[in-house]
């Protein structure tokens, strides 16, 4: 493929979404992104959502189509930029789209407002940069400074939907972990903690969103634990303990399972997502999730209204000591002991888990019983003349005598 000539101009989007059936070149900011996956034909397909100051309510999707995927647009963060060139505009089920040909459109992706640099970090073999492109990216970060990313809603509006969703909540298909059911399919906004691979193509996500996933009931007999044990977690092996000390130590993690390995590539650690159609089952007294063929990633931006609101939940978790607990403790049950440090918040398993002082903690104690039709498994690992330490406290334990008449 010869490279294209030049650009002599750039269509703001707000004039694009009015040259039906032309082509033009536009750039913009990149609000959201989809997973790569296969079209009804051979090739390969993922859609971009755009906006810029002429666009900012709602954005422009963008279809892009290639031959693999590595000749996708492979966004690294919502609000990159991203420079499309013939690109063609069309009217498709009463909404204004682009469509991106493999034949004659190029794309090239720049970091968003945080850099000054010019060299995109992925590009179309035919794309050149010219001195228009330079012009309208400083353009476009520089309006960037000023304004509040959050998938096409300009600051304004984007201030009063932040109150409605806090008088509100979210809508009906977004659910927090803390409400998900057994085979129901729901949207989730997470934030993805690692990717792990447990078998060839088979890839594991590690989602977190601050809220607790509610108990499951676990459908065995105690006395069949020591021939034939539930296993303790989803992935074959424990995760490396430098990875797990970058978990929040608050809220559930959920396993997810992915079986195509193309889709790896656009799972990136950190990022915060929106996960269309994603469904929940019990397995082994565990939650497990996985991806059907409907399922729809969405890569969101730190100043997401979804994102700002989970982040918020959790702050406010932290500095409480009953917060801490999960919702399902809740009415408190009787206690049966007391400690001589009551005034201490609560630790979750994952405090002692990644506490720097437990780092030589190796053998496997277990501990199963059954509270009502909660299984509650706690494992710690010690070898011999190794003691457990609990943040370097020793906490004495009497016994609280009920008083009989």
């Amino acid at each position: 493929m010869q490279e294209r000539e030049e650009v002599s101009v750039y269509f703001s989007i707000n004039d694009a979404v009015s040259a039906l059936r032309q082509k033009v070149s536009l750039i913009g900011v990149i609000t959201e992104y989809t997973l790569p996956e296969m079209s009804r034909g051979t090739d390969w397909f993922c859609s971009l959502k755009l906006m810029d100051a002429s666009y900012q309510d709602h954005g422009l999707v963008i279809n892009v189509f290639a031959e693999s995927v590595d000749k996708l647009p492979l966004v690294r963060s919502a609000g990159d930029i991203v420079c499309f060139t013939s690109i063609t505009i069309n009217f498709h089920h009463e909404k204004v789209i682009a469509v991106f040909k493999k034949s004659i459109s190029t794309f090239a992706l720049f970091e968003g407002k945080s850099s000054k640099s010019f060299i995109p970090y992925q590009a179309s073999s035919s794309y050149n940069l010219g001195k228009l492109d330079i012009e309208v990216l400083t353009s476009l970060r520089t309006w960037l400074l000023n304004y509040q990313l959050d998938s096409g809603i300009s600051s304004g509006r984007r201030m009063l939907l932040l109150k409605l969703f806090l008088l509100r909540g979210t809508s009906e298909s977004i659910l927090p972990l803390e409400k998900i059911r057994d085979g129901k399919c729901f949207d989730l906004v997470c934030k993805i903690l690692t990717v792990r691979e447990v078998s060839k193509d088979n890839w594991m996500l590690f989602l977190w969103d601050g809220t607790d996933a509610p108990p499951l009931s676990c459908r065995t007999k105690l006395n069949l634990e020591l021939e034939n044990p539930l296993p303790l977690q989803l992935e074959a092996s424990l995760l490396p303990r430098d990875v797990l000390c970058e978990f929040p130590t608050v809220g559930t993690v959920l396993r997810v399972i992915v079986d195509q390995a193309s889709e790896k590539l656009v799972f990136q650690p950190w990022r915060w997502v929106k996960i269309i159609d994603l469904v929940c089952e019990e397995r082994f007294g565990l939650w497990c999730g996985h991806l059907k063929p409907s399922t729809r990633v969405r890569i969101l931006s730190d100043e997401d209204i979804t994102v700002i609101d989970r982040q918020r939940i959790y702050a406010d978790r932290l500095p409480t000591k009953w917060d801490r607990m999960p919702s399902s403790a809740l009415p408190w049950p009787p206690q049966i002991t007391e400690t001589d440090l009551g005034h201490l918040p609560f630790a979750t398993l994952m405090d002692a888990l990644t506490c720097s002082e437990v780092c030589s903690l190796l053998a496997m104690w277990c501990l199963n019983y059954f509270l009502k039709v909660q299984r509650l498994s706690h494992f710690f690992f010690r070898k011999l003349h190794t003691s457990f330490l609990f943040f370097s406290m020793a906490i004495n334990l009497r016994l609280s005598r009920n008083s009989f008449p």
